[in-house]
């Protein structure tokens, strides 16, 4: 069976014991839209965050060892945890990061799937990948090594 409708929102749920670091990093530093969202009263606290367009990266071991090498960035032993957040000047959101206190865990690099990568720790264990795109989808679809996995040679 498969859903006639995808999936309209892609939600992460990041746990953390410190929420006001992690709503100020998020909310206040990246600049991320806060919604209306529901809790109850004390320590039941949720803040929902608009971020955009949301996909879903499908990678093996090999390949996230391989962005790690590309990035510059330490090798995770699997458990860590990371998001990857488009934005419009990598170098910026570093800066403002670092500014806020972030750990950069790799500095802006130009990668070869046309993008401009950086890395810094973020609260409650999560890793922040900024990407910076340098060319439209459309005009990677053009250059080798850019296919969909079906169509993929192994």
């Amino acid at each position: 069976m498969t859903l006639h409708q995808p999936p309209r929102q892609l939600r992460l749920i990041i746990e953390t014991d410190d929420f006001d670091e992690a709503v100020r990093f998020y909310r206040d530093v990246l600049g991320m839209p806060e919604q209306p969202a529901f809790a109850t009263q004390g320590d039941d606290r949720v803040s929902i965050l608009q971020v955009g367009a949301a996909t879903i990266e499908l990678a093996t071991p090999t390949h996230v060892r391989a962005i790690d090498a590309l990035e510059k960035a330490p090798t995770s032993d699997g458990a860590t945890l990371r998001i990857a957040l488009e934005v419009a000047d990598t170098a910026l959101a570093v800066a403002a990061s670092e500014e806020s206190g972030a750990e950069v865990l790799a500095r802006p690099t130009d990668t070869p799937f046309q993008t401009i990568n950086a890395r810094v720790q973020g609260p409650a264990g999560w890793q922040v990948t900024f990407f910076q795109e340098v060319e439209s989808l459309e005009q990677r679809g053009t250059r080798e090594g850019f296919t969909t996995d079906d169509r993929r040679v192994r």
